[in-house]
């Protein structure tokens, strides 16, 4: 799963097990749509990408830099990750957001497809749900 800053999903894929978290970065930095920028018409890509140790391959980071994404991942055997605290905390709620949902506490369904679009619908109510409370506080 990626998610912006605050917290809100942006994209969010399942995968096998035992495969490793930086096989599945390209296809959800793939999916994520461009937003409108504030200047105008322009529409943007993040800028930044945080990640911790386990996106730490140089082809990922050639990969980020072609899509003009500044990579902000710790390195191995020289960063701590540590520094990331204050980044994967609003990943750790947003996680926590959609164990919330019942059905993906644990997974019920069998098939892939199924447990995928209930976890878009468990995003989609998270999202409606920050937007109606910036509606009501205005």
């Amino acid at each position: 799963m990626i998610t912006e800053r605050s917290g809100l999903p942006l994209s969010i894929g399942i995968s096998a097990a035992n495969t490793h978290d930086s096989q599945g970065l390209e296809p959800l930095v793939r999916v994520i749509p461009p937003v409108r920028s504030h200047g105008g018409r322009r529409w943007r890509r993040p800028a930044k990408l945080h990640g911790d140790k386990a996106y730490d391959y140089d082809h990922l980071r050639r990969w980020l830099r072609s899509r003009d994404i500044t990579a902000r991942i710790a390195r191995k055997g020289i960063e701590s990750s540590q520094r990331l605290g204050r980044h994967r905390w609003t990943v750790a709620r947003t996680v926590a957001w959609l164990a919330g949902c019942r059905r993906l506490h644990r997974r019920c369904e069998r098939k892939a497809g199924h447990f995928l679009a209930f976890a878009d619908v468990a995003a989609a109510l998270i999202c409606y749900r920050r937007l109606a409370k910036v509606i009501t506080s205005n």
